[in-house]
């Protein structure tokens, strides 16, 4: 027949005889002081003088460790509740001493071994039997095990208290970095001080969904403060053209849309800052779907190519896939000065577009291309034959039928300046809007 394994309980001491109480109680002062001496020889890290705060902590919970294992003999319905505080505590001091939990279960394990051969020493000379010495053996290991997890219980206690700490200390660093006016440089010093966090010489901010920001921060490196900013989430980034940072930023897109601000002084991080935020709500707006390529950065040659294509799914697929998850302020400063003013952007589209009115979408969208393209090079039919890919003559022909449109706005320098406005702003989706 198959052995039947026992289960092990949970409290063992329950079925110890009170007379083994007493004759451990007998020695606890002794045994005491050779466990303190063996965990001093055997644990590098407790290989001191155990004096002062360390040593009263370590000689308190050796003693009461074997005060209430007779304790719990005697009465095991008393519980460890009254002195778990002791072990808890002994944990919480190693997370704050800045090592892991080893050496202290060490420790136990060393304290066990040497109460267990002291205790089984007591009891051999009493005439206790073999069978009450098995079970005080199971009583020493699984009440050791409990000290332990009360410990590892305390440590997990003071590493939380410590990790919500440098959260509202992080947090509290960057509504400094993001105050208007901006913090004094000796104060930013100190706040990055208490949230250990060095202040560098240059930073950007960068934007994202709020769902988003635990998922992109742990793409960051560790040094990026990210928090929740206005309803958006907001990362910090130090020195963001520095080694290796264009890749977590790509990592980091993976995840979700991006805004990056511009790169500046950490006093200057507000100004990074809304400079993000306002791109970021930009896109999620539609503000920059419509805008091509080259429209996007300053040019209209992406402009005219997205437009032969008659779609504006093609248009708005031209700029994710140049930028993936990535926006970056100083590459869209031009659509975001126009979708920012957008209700003065439509009113100059209104007024200086409005010949084009009347015109079918795709007599439109070609009067739209020919425009750009005659403001792009001065009215030169050749080059802007090429640019739109037709014939010069008919490229002459669009020309003429362009003045017969817009007339004199081709010449007058402020009305050029406001048309090329007119244009891209249609080209990013602002709305015309009529002076009524």
């Amino acid at each position: 027949m198959p052995k039947k394994h026992l289960a092990l309980d949970d409290e063992p001491w329950r079925g110890l005889p009170a007379r083994v109480a007493d004759l451990i109680e007998a020695v606890i002062e002794p045994i005491t002081a050779e466990i303190l001496e063996s965990i001093a020889r055997e644990v590098p890290e407790y290989a001191r003088p155990l004096e002062g705060r360390f040593g009263r902590g370590i000689h308190r919970g050796v003693h009461e460790a074997l005060a209430q294992f007779v304790a719990l003999i005697r009465d095991p319905d008393a519980g460890r509740d009254s002195g778990r505080e002791v072990y808890l505590a002994l944990g919480r001091g190693e997370q704050r001493a800045g090592r892991n939990l080893d050496s202290l279960q060490a420790a136990y394990r060393i304290g066990a071994r040497v109460a267990w051969r002291r205790f089984a020493d007591a009891c051999r000379r009493a005439g206790v039997g073999a069978e009450p010495l098995a079970l005080l053996a199971e009583a020493v290991f699984a009440y050791i095990d409990e000290l332990a997890a009360d410990s590892v219980e305390g440590y997990a206690q003071a590493q939380a208290e410590v990790e919500d700490l440098r959260r509202r200390r992080r947090r509290e660093l960057v509504a400094l970095l993001l105050a208007e006016p901006p913090a004094d440089a000796v104060d930013l010093a100190a706040a990055g001080r208490a949230a250990r966090w060095d202040v560098p010489a240059g930073l950007a901010a960068l934007a994202c969904p709020e769902d988003a920001l635990a998922r992109v921060a742990r793409r960051l490196p560790p040094e990026a403060l990210a928090t929740v900013v206005e309803g958006e989430g907001c990362v910090l980034l130090p020195d963001p053209e520095g080694p290796g940072r264009a890749e977590a930023l790509e990592r980091a897109a993976a995840e979700a849309t991006l805004a990056l601000g511009p790169t500046v002084a950490p006093g200057a991080a507000g100004e990074s800052w809304a400079l993000a935020l306002a791109l970021l709500r930009a896109r999620s707006a539609g503000g920059l779907e419509g805008a091509a390529e080259d429209v996007v950065a300053g040019g209209v040659r992406g402009e005219a190519a997205a437009n032969r294509t008659g779609s504006a799914s093609a248009r708005a697929a031209a700029v994710r896939d140049r930028s993936g998850g990535l926006l970056r302020v100083d590459d869209n400063l031009a659509a975001l000065l126009l979708f920012e003013s957008r209700e003065l952007a439509g009113r100059i589209a209104a007024r200086r577009l409005a010949a084009l009115a009347a015109l079918t979408p795709k007599a439109r969208a070609r009067m739209r291309e020919t425009a750009l393209a005659h403001l792009r090079h001065d009215g030169n039919a050749v080059a802007m034959a090429a640019e739109m890919h037709v014939h010069a003559q008919t490229a002459r022909y669009r020309i003429a039928r362009l003045r017969e449109l817009l007339g004199e706005q081709l010449d007058d320098p402020d009305a050029r300046f406001e048309l090329q406005l007119a244009l891209r702003a249609e080209a990013l989706g602002v709305p015309s809007r009529s002076g009524h």
